[in-house]
């Protein structure tokens, strides 16, 4: 990410999602603004953080969700190095 991130455009989508309120609401859209290929690729990257916050090693990770071990480090990156927005999920899934 930019030192420009949230771009305007960004922070319009993140207004757009923060409104709405149920999961089914959210999936519906998300379903509307991304392809089916793109929610399988952002649900294999949460796979992916879910496996590593398990301690599941990097090569078994990759073998089971079907991606390269680059994909895994790079989600791990983001996991141990990003603005904590995984940290932020896993944390309130646990409650």
């Amino acid at each position: 990410m930019t030192d420009s991130y949230p771009t305007a455009d960004i922070k319009n989508l993140i207004q757009a999602i923060s409104t709405l309120k149920t999961p089914e609401e959210l999936a519906n859209f998300l379903r509307d603004i991304m392809t089916i290929k793109e929610l399988e690729d952002i649900s294999q990257r949460w796979q992916i953080v879910l496996l590593l916050n398990q301690k599941v090693p990097y090569l078994d990770i990759a073998k089971q969700v079907g991606v390269s071990t680059t994909t895994v480090t790079r989600c791990a990156l983001w996991l141990h190095h990003g603005k904590g927005g995984y940290l932020t999920a896993l944390s309130r899934l646990k409650k």
